[in-house]
């Protein structure tokens, strides 16, 4: 073969090998074109574009007033990127001691040397997000981006911070349990306030695309599917702070002087069913008393004496007796098959009419009573009961509320001594908040309304949605047995097992009771022991009822367990409380003996001002602390209280109550431009108070007069 053939075959080779080749690679783009394009273009955009959840702000929750209740703050986890690649290892060597050191001072949880050992350990592990510290606030957050290595930012430094809203309840403890709170679990948040209104508070979360860049920086893209978060929104509720802390105040007392397990306090206002207060206290392992469970609401027992009323309110109400009838109540003991049901007098009372028997809480009075006129007919007792809508659950807002149970003729559990067992409070179960709501209908002439914790539904101030009075039973009784009922209440405080409440400012009408607590395994007696639960339950003033109000005393320890001793003196001084600040429950008495109340009124204002005016006039003032500038006031019979205004810098005061010159002088300070409606002083501003100010913000006031 000559040369010059053998190179050109050899030419050839290589040209087709090239021609093989580039068909291969043609071959190759047009099935990744065509074929697997769609595949592969969806998985690299999966790779490059991500969508990010943007989580709403949840809304607040506030008080009757709009004093904040509940509000999210924000919170951050602090961690370490240690193998970042731009962190060179000459700046981590020369810095790693100083930031220990910044570390230990700050959180002063380790030394320095467990810091730097610590990080030192992670970055030879080629940790990427080591964690530092969580629930860290902002101000420390801002002292953190200043410590050494840090300081180069979130590449060069390494340094991670993720934020994370937390609750939190400025008032602390107060109405804790009817907040509620937050939970993560798969179950969902079910508690208190927070949880039968999360779908309100939580708000829409949002949606961005963004878009991996080198460095793995994520960075919006602009589409027009990108959704905003909305807001939550904010629950104004019922509860009015002045009177939450009076009622927890009052019962903690009770609860520590009696060594008490638990108690529960509700005070609610008659004709609207708004419940102003409410308090549950239990005893913990360390002899100190938290909210930890809703008793109020949750917890159903045998109420004892205070079914009393009900039981005479369906013999009333069927015309078998009338208060005047007579009653021989013996000598305090009567028996019932196997049963014996006793007083508490020794001797008993005898031959006693019907309102005196309920007066001074005769158990036997009662039985007998009832038993004599419906042991042959107890179903029209039982149906009479539930006529009433004693049997059923109030269906409030807050999750968990206990299952009334009034058993029927014919139940399993049905036997010869459940009728007069049950006419006193035994053998069927309420909750304290189902007791109140029965008490209530009596001072709202017979109408049962639904307790309600929540007022309004708002955003960003505006009203979304007002909450009415819901009415459960329109007449629970006629209006004649109402006023029965109503003398009967007043007996027991004027000449009954209540007269320790009885004063001569305003008139209390209600049922002391005092029941024995069942044990599911051993009865009403562990140990040759007996616990009581102690009660009372009423409302005032009892001739133009404005507040009803129930107080449970679950287990006093220290011998004396009586409804009037135990859970009497928390609803007198609750009702004290609600009288001196609650003017228009003054006016009658006010207008009629005008020399028995010296003591001025005053607007809330300058402590130092209101001090001196006060010195000079010799009124006493007891209240308030050395550190606060700005009080509220609140007139007694004996005295003038004041209790300390919290300012802070950055959030709107509340002014309400306040002369013009000392609100304009406040808000003014804090940097706000003040628009004044009137003279007298303020009785509503424009910007809710606790929210965050912005200088140079217009605040509008309202005055008393125009």
């Amino acid at each position: 073969m000559s040369l010059k053939r053998d190179i050109v075959w050899r030419v050839a080779i290589i040209y087709i090998g090239v021609l093989l080749f580039s068909i291969a690679i043609v071959g190759k783009i047009l099935y990744l074109q065509f074929v697997k394009g769609n595949e592969l273009a969806a998985k690299a955009e999966t790779l490059t574009l991500k969508e990010f959840i943007i989580q709403p702000n949840r809304g607040d929750i506030y008080a009757s007033d709009n004093r904040l209740l509940a509000s999210s703050i924000p919170y951050y986890e602090i961690r370490m990127d240690l193998n970042s690649n731009a962190m060179s290892a000459e700046l981590f060597n020369r810095n790693i001691d100083s930031l220990a050191y910044c570390l230990s001072r700050l959180f002063k949880d380790k030394s320095s040397y467990a810091y730097k050992q610590e990080l030192m350990t992670a970055r030879r592990n080629g940790e990427r997000y080591h964690l530092i510290q969580r629930g860290v606030n902002y101000t420390k957050l801002k002292e953190l981006k200043t410590f050494p290595i840090f300081r180069e930012g979130r590449y060069k430094g390494g340094f991670i911070y993720v934020q994370d809203n937390q609750r939190i309840l400025p008032h602390s403890n107060l109405a804790s349990r009817t907040i509620g709170y937050l939970t993560k679990g798969s179950s969902g948040n079910v508690v208190g306030i927070e949880g039968a209104y999360d779908h309100e508070l939580s708000g829409r979360v949002g949606v961005r695309l963004m878009q991996k860049l080198s460095g793995n920086v994520w960075m919006p893209v602009t589409d027009k599917n990108e959704v905003e978060p909305r807001d939550g929104n904010d629950i104004i509720t019922t509860i009015d702070i002045n009177l939450q802390d009076v009622a927890e105040n009052a019962l903690l007392s009770q609860l520590i002087k009696h060594d008490a397990h638990h108690g529960s306090v509700i005070l609610m206002e008659v004709k609207t069913g708004e419940v102003k207060a409410i308090v549950n206290l239990e005893k913990g392992r360390d002899g100190k008393y938290r909210e930890n469970y809703n008793y109020a609401i949750g917890e159903s027992t045998e109420p004892g004496s205070t079914f009393k009323l009900a039981s005479l309110l369906v013999a009333l109400e069927d015309g078998v007796v009338q208060l005047e009838d007579t009653i021989d109540a013996g000598n305090g003991v009567v028996r019932f098959y196997d049963k014996d049901i006793h007083d508490t007098k020794w001797g008993g009372y005898g031959k006693i009419t019907v309102k005196e028997a309920f007066e001074v809480s005769s158990n036997v009075g009662v039985s007998k009573l009832i038993y004599e006129n419906y042991h042959n007919r107890p179903t029209d007792f039982v149906d009479r009961l539930y006529a009433m809508r004693l049997n059923e659950k109030l269906g409030v807002e807050i999750k968990g509320e206990g299952l009334p149970q009034i058993k029927y003729p014919g139940d399993p559990y049905w036997s010869g001594i459940s009728l007069p067992m049950m006419s006193h409070g035994y053998e069927l179960r309420m909750t304290p908040l189902q007791i109140l709501a029965f008490y209530n209908a009596i001072a709202n002439n017979g109408k049962m309304v639904k307790p309600r914790f929540v007022k309004e539904i708002r955003y960003h101030g505006n009203v979304l949605k007002r909450f009415e009075t819901e009415v459960l039973n329109p007449s629970i009784c006629s209006k004649e047995t109402v006023k029965k009922a109503i003398k009967m209440l007043e007996g027991v405080v004027e000449n009954g097992t209540a007269k320790n409440l009885n004063n001569s400012n305003y008139s209390i009408a209600g049922k002391t009771g005092t029941a024995q607590i069942a044990n599911e395994k051993y009865g009403y007696t562990v140990d040759s022991k007996v616990s009581y639960q102690a009660s009372f339950v009423g409302f005032f003033p009892s001739d133009n009822p404005m507040y009803s109000c129930m107080v449970v005393v679950n287990s006093p320890s220290n011998a004396v367990y009586y409804g009037n001793l135990v859970a009497g003196p928390v609803f007198k001084e609750i009702a004290d409380k609600v009288y001196a600040t609650k003017i228009y429950l003054q006016r009658d008495q006010i207008s009629g003996n005008q020399d028995e109340f010296d003591y001025p009124y005053s607007k809330h204002g300058s402590k130092k001002d209101l001090a001196l005016v006060l010195s000079s006039l010799g009124i006493q003032v007891e209240g308030g602390d050395e550190e606060s500038d700005w009080v509220a006031t609140h007139k007694h019979d004996t005295h003038v209280e004041i209790q300390n205004i919290e300012i802070n810098r950055n959030l709107v005061p509340n002014v309400v109550e306040m002369g013009l010159q000392d609100a304009i002088y406040l808000l003014e300070e804090l940097g706000l431009k003040v628009v004044v409606n009137g003279r007298g002083k303020v009785i509503k501003q424009s910007l809710v108070p606790g929210a965050v100010i912005h200088p140079g913000q217009v605040i509008q006031l309202d005055m008393s007069f125009s």
